[in-house]
């Protein structure tokens, strides 16, 4: 499962400035990657673990501005389709983590 956070909040003054970083911070250290400005996704591997990511974004959600949810199968998310740009893939392809037992 894939879940997809879609956000559009104000940072017309300092506080709400500061708020949409905490909200984008969270989201970055809750290991969610940039889609797009605003559009960030999290793999899930299961129903609860869905749930405990619904809990902790109504937990840090900003007071202020719009924030979605969407929640859709690997093979849905698969399907994307690039009109204009292209995939930019940010996993790293080596062994310096591997692990030999």
């Amino acid at each position: 499962m894939r879940v997809i956070v879609f956000f559009d909040l104000p940072v017309d003054n300092a506080k709400l400035r500061r708020q949409y970083s905490k909200f984008r911070k969270f989201l970055i250290n809750e290991g969610f990657i940039m889609m797009q400005e605003s559009v960030y996704s999290k793999l899930a591997l299961n129903g609860s673990v869905v749930a405990s990511i619904k809990e902790k974004l109504n937990k840090n959600r900003p007071k202020y501005g719009l924030v979605q949810m969407l929640i859709i199968t690997e093979k849905q998310y698969s399907r994307i389709e690039f009109i204009t740009g292209q995939s930019e893939n940010k996993t790293l392809n080596n062994t310096d983590r591997t692990v030999i037992i």
